[in-house]
């Protein structure tokens, strides 16, 4: 449990960048940074993969098939949909809104999930829940307090769309990833991040070249193919490629494979929690009263989370079940 935490906490940490990234390349489009991160995270993983070929080789093709998935979903789309929110709408609008993960997944985790791996009692869940939601939302009202009103409706609006279709990929990823290490405890974490980087490789060179020719002919004016901050860009696709994508990958992994799927979900608070405190660096300030009250509450809320316990998964064998009727 404990080795299972800290892995979700390094996720977290690792996982928090990506929500100050667009803040410090605010003129590079959404799907450059996207295809350019993942096109980094692909080329990163190619030598790791050499020395895990033996580990690889084991993975059939179906096992291909479901990192492709979950490599287009939770990398590309998700980064695509977050990066265009945060321009859109600032990381507090945003950050509201993928906060909200740990309670989203903690629900679906106990509806979908529960019988597999055991059940939180909801009379015992619900509380934690309420303090998480109760701290995203002091944290984000006082956020949203300044911004909000220098935002256009439209602007606005369409960030908030994008936010809950990364929402949305957020929720279905860590889902059906810690599902699928789940039933494959043999697999190594490093391996199965390795590759959904394979996987993403392909994907992201293909739009990395789609979105440079989009540009060569709607903004000749935009240097091609790394903007007008090469260094910047490269530099920054090359850090959340290997931290955010690859070591991340490989936490969360191990974090999935050492917690149940219902307890999995609180744990992204880390990665709200991370991102603040990055966005406050980069501001050069404290948060204020009511931002520590809603993360004094967040925190609070995942620790009672952990604390719960399961109700255990009750498996009927056949030679326990009741004998059928002669009417059935």
């Amino acid at each position: 449990m404990i080795t299972g935490v800290v892995f979700a906490l390094s996720a977290g940490l690792m996982w928090g960048v990506v929500f100050v990234a667009p803040l410090l390349i605010p003129d590079y489009p959404a799907a450059l940074q996207s295809t350019g991160r993942y096109l980094a995270f692909g080329m990163i993983v190619l030598p790791l993969a050499w020395f895990d070929r033996a580990q690889l080789r084991q993975l059939t093709r179906r096992d291909w098939q479901e990192a492709l998935r979950l490599a287009c979903v939770g990398n590309l789309l998700y980064y695509l949909f977050l990066a265009s929110a945060i321009q859109r709408t600032g990381t507090p609008v945003t950050s509201m809104l993928i906060g909200t993960l740990p309670v989203v997944m903690a629900v679906s985790a106990n509806l979908l999930y529960g019988h597999h791996d055991g059940r939180m009692p909801w009379r015992r869940l619900i509380p934690p829940l309420v303090l998480i939601t109760l701290g995203l939302i002091l944290v984000n009202l006082s956020e949203l307090h300044g911004d909000a009103a220098n935002i256009a409706p439209a602007r606005y609006l369409a960030g908030l769309a994008l936010a809950l279709l990364a929402l949305a990929c957020w929720t279905w990823y860590p889902l059906r990833n810690a599902r699928w290490l789940r039933q494959h405890p043999q697999t190594p974490p490093s391996t199965w991040a390795t590759a959904q980087g394979l996987a993403t490789l392909p994907m992201a060179f293909v739009g990395f070249i789609a979105v440079n020719g989009y540009l060569s002919l709607h903004a000749p004016d935009f240097p091609l193919p790394f903007g007008p901050l090469p260094w910047r860009f490269l530099a920054l696709m090359v850090i959340i490629g290997l931290f955010s994508s690859w070591l991340g990958t490989l936490c969360w992994n191990a974090a999935s494979q050492r917690l149940p799927t219902v307890l999995v979900g609180p744990l992204l608070v880390f990665e709200t929690l991370a991102a603040l405190a990055y966005t406050f660096l980069l501001r050069q300030s404290w948060p204020p009263l009511m931002t520590s009250a809603g993360i004094v509450c967040l925190i609070t809320g995942v620790v009672s989370a952990m604390r719960i316990k399961l109700e255990p998964v009750i498996r009927v064998s056949e030679a326990q079940r009741p004998a059928a009727s002669p009417r059935e």
